[in-house]
């Protein structure tokens, strides 16, 4: 059985309004202290995304600071991310086979399954697209290696739309593509995804796609009514267990105060 955390959109930045810079961090300080109290152990925590808040190089070591931990700890870009940045301060620069600007694409091996962590960013733009050399890196992996173990794939943006007006029209398109490659890879146990700032559950490709609240932030449906944004909500995250019949439940929590 496999026990992960999944949080996403923790926005650390070097705002001019400090007070809001601030805050971030304390909710995402807020969030990974919780996870390192737990009694029990963790298999990963998994963070989809939008980790600094304009792309910057001092906002991706705070990223790193805010995120150490004795769990181990996986993350993908998201729209508010720079590649470089990201990967210069974050993974130690580009691999030998990766340019500095293309997609941030890495397999992690974990006890009894795979996790594949893709970018659905494009650079400049809000929305999200897994480009053909992302999904051809993911089909190639899916069909490589540990066949027998099922796999979870991660990105930022979900392909379909959640009845969120503030986020549908910013989501990940091109999703045939994405849906042509899973069905080809009868493994894939579920899709992980954030960037729409709230908990939600449905299904694409028929899998679960499981998306993660926003840490920094919470969006809200319009029959909730407001600006479609909350500050006000605390911060949330979710816990995916997979079972030994590949089956992915998910427990989603609010996260107290220290």
């Amino acid at each position: 059985m496999l026990t992960i955390a999944h949080l996403s959109d923790i926005h650390l930045g070097q705002d001019h309004r400090r007070d809001r810079g601030e805050r971030a961090r304390r909710r995402a300080e807020r969030v990974m202290a919780h996870l390192e109290a737990l009694p029990g152990p963790l298999d990963a925590v998994l963070v989809t995304g939008d980790l600094a808040d304009h792309g910057l190089a001092a906002e991706y070591e705070q990223v790193a600071e805010v995120l150490k931990s004795r769990h181990r700890v996986l993350i993908c870009p998201g729209n508010h991310d720079s590649r470089a940045a990201y990967r210069e301060v974050l993974l130690g620069g580009a691999a030998q086979d990766e340019r500095a600007d293309g997609p941030v694409n890495r397999l992690h091996r974990l006890p009894g399954a795979d996790v594949l962590m893709l970018d659905s960013s494009i650079p400049g733009r809000p929305d999200g697209l897994l480009d053909e050399e992302t999904l051809t890196w993911l089909d190639a992996e899916l069909a490589a290696g540990r066949t027998e173990s099922p796999a979870l794939v991660a990105f930022h943006h979900p392909p379909v739309e959640l009845a969120l007006p503030t986020v549908d029209g910013i989501r990940q398109f091109g999703e045939a593509g994405l849906a042509r490659v899973l069905g080809r890879h009868p493994r894939v146990a579920g899709l992980l995804c954030g960037h729409s700032h709230t908990p939600a559950a449905t299904t694409f490709a028929g899998l679960p796609l499981l998306v993660a609240p926003g840490v920094v932030s919470t969006v809200t449906l319009p029959c909730e009514g407001g600006d479609g944004i909350s500050f006000a909500h605390p911060p949330m995250l979710a816990f995916h267990v997979l079972d030994g019949d590949r089956r992915l439940t998910t427990h989603y929590r609010v996260v107290p105060e220290n």
